[in-house]
């Protein structure tokens, strides 16, 4: 179990490099997730554009200006923060640093490096401004394709899912938010997958509606990004051990050749910090579960990778815009609520029924995908039909 890739590094290469402390394993996989959901995003939008599905935008741009006090102060800005926390963490000395999260969120850090680099990237700002400055700046129109802008909505993706998996997380578990909320907020630890991806999908709803970018086709692009970077994810889940595991698995291994862990973890070194103190540790994470619960987080990574594969190699079949982002949500569904059988989750009041929040979602999200599978499917069949007659 490695909470941090300092562990990670220690374990597999014997490296004692301190300064890898400093970065959460949960945030790296997310890291890579948002990376390749963003090329395979990139690739589609180019896909669709080429098919002449999507257009581009036009957008009047100021050339030759000289840097502005706005874009200075941005810069600095940028950089004093940069210097200030992050760069802060590998010089200060081990006592302030030694819980990075608690660090980050607190007013310690660097004034003298927050205040180089903030300079630093402003005089980079004004050389790049005055390069191409030009004796009479002039307005120019500039095309933009949808997927040029995937990085602006990677970002917001990144935001607004973080928002809004530790808003559903908060009411997962309401009670022991109410009682200790920076707990809850300033942690890497309780992030509800569905609530990111709602939040998510309404900021970018909204995006793409402002920069008229096909609503439709812009779902199916995303539809096999969100399949693999949700697969990916759950490998951060795994590794650092974050609470989203299994219930005790009680019944015998189904097979010789299949590694122990992989039917039963006790998940040592959680981040989550459950379970049990392991001797001789003394470490911040120093805990282990009492009994082995199935690895549900690696279950999912498998799953929704064999689900990835099957949305790519299908893709192009699927003609009706909207129709391959409703088959992804049905999925989507499907294999989430089947996983929450086996997985530990609060349950909720509802009807007399007494579901997860998960399952409740999933079952949403299953009959939400397969209403705009049937609704799109028919608008097009009638459109086809009244024109053909």
């Amino acid at each position: 179990m490695y909470p941090n890739l300092y562990y990670a590094f220690k374990d597999l290469f014997g490296l004692d490099w301190k300064f890898l402390r400093f970065v959460n394993s949960f945030g790296f996989f997310v890291a890579i997730a948002f990376i390749v959901a963003a090329m395979v995003l990139v690739a589609e939008l180019r896909r669709k554009s080429k098919q002449g599905l999507l257009v581009p935008t036009e957008m009047q741009v100021m050339v030759g200006q000289p840097a502005t006090l706005t874009d200075l102060l941005l810069n600095f800005l940028l950089g004093f923060l940069l210097g200030y926390k992050i760069i802060a963490l590998f010089i200060m000395n081990s006592a302030a640093t030694e819980d990075p999260q608690a660090f980050i969120f607190s007013a310690n850090g660097s004034w003298p490096v927050g205040i180089i680099l903030g300079l630093f990237f402003a005089a980079l700002k004004w050389a790049e401004k005055n390069k191409q400055k030009l004796d009479k700046p002039e307005r120019r129109t500039v095309r933009i394709w949808p997927h040029d802008r995937v990085g602006e909505i990677t970002i917001i993706a990144l935001i607004f899912g973080l928002i809004g998996a530790k808003l559903f997380n908060a009411f997962e578990v309401w009670d022991a938010f109410i009682k200790d909320p920076a707990s809850y907020i300033f942690s890497a630890e309780g992030l509800t997958f569905y609530g990111g991806l709602i939040c998510a999908a309404l900021a970018i709803w909204w995006y793409a509606k402002r920069h008229k970018i096909g609503f439709w086709h812009l779902n199916d692009a995303a539809a096999p990004a969100l399949m693999i970077s949700y697969s990916i994810g759950r490998i951060g889940c795994q590794v650092s051990g974050d609470g989203d595991w299994g219930i005790a698995s009680t019944h015998p291994k189904p097979f010789g050749w299949l590694p122990d862990w992989m039917w039963g973890f006790t998940f040592p070194h959680n981040v989550a910090r459950e379970g049990d103190p392991i001797p001789g540790c003394v470490d911040k994470f120093c805990t282990e579960l009492p009994h082995a619960v199935y690895p549900t987080p690696f279950y999912e990574t498998i799953m929704c990778l064999v689900l990835f594969i099957i949305i790519w190699s299908f893709r192009k079949k699927f003609k009706v815009p909207g129709t391959l982002f409703g088959f992804y949500l049905m999925l989507n569904g499907l294999e989430r609520f089947f996983i929450e059988k086996i997985r530990v989750n609060t349950t909720i009041s509802l009807f007399g029924f007494h579901p997860t929040q998960a399952e409740v979602i999933s079952t949403l999200l299953f009959i939400s995908g397969l209403l705009i599978w049937v609704i799109l499917s028919k608008r097009d069949a009638a459109k086809k039909s009244t024109i053909s007659s």
